[in-house]
């Protein structure tokens, strides 16, 4: 047998990274239709070595992802505010050889819009939709230019009645 070119090595490890992307949107689009985040999607439970570099799957609490080795990875909150992240939803970090950091979101949790009023306490701000406390991150104020007192649109888990964070979706 003879000696495959490390071009095509490097060429077989982007398509098989390309294939596990397509197939992250194709159960994402599978579960928007079907609404079934929890049955389909998961994050894997083993950290990945692969050419692109260490591959982390986890779930998004709110403000950091937890690895299936229970570690908390910090997601830049300017990130998971632009990209309206969710608790719950299903994250893969890649470090790469140089030491970069690269989140992508990859089976997005069932969601829910809802309206409520931004409130300030404990050095932190929350959004009170019907008497329930969301708290949200520091970077959505920031971004959208909120003030205590102002009515947000934020998206909340659907089917995660103990979630304790929300992502701004607009101010009104």
């Amino acid at each position: 047998m003879s000696e495959i070119p490390d071009k095509q090595i490097k060429r077989l490890r982007t398509l098989l990274s390309e294939a596990e992307t397509n197939l992250s949107a194709a159960k994402e689009l599978l579960v928007s239709i079907l609404g079934d985040g929890e049955a389909i999607a998961a994050p894997r439970d083993t950290i990945v070595t692969g050419p692109e570099g260490k591959v982390i799957e986890g779930i998004f609490d709110g403000q950091i992802m937890i690895g299936p080795d229970g570690k908390n990875y910090p997601v830049p909150a300017n990130y998971a505010s632009k990209s309206k992240l969710v608790e719950g939803d299903i994250m893969k970090l890649t470090i790469t050889e140089d030491g970069k950091f690269l989140y992508k979101q990859i089976g997005p949790i069932e969601r829910k819009t809802v309206i409520g009023t931004l409130t300030h306490h404990d050095d932190k701000y929350f959004v009170e939709v019907a008497g329930k406390e969301y708290q949200i991150l520091y970077a959505s104020v920031t971004y959208f230019h909120l003030r205590e007192g102002s009515q947000v649109s934020v998206i909340i888990p659907a089917n995660k009645d103990d979630a304790t964070w929300a992502a701004v979706e607009a101010a009104l």
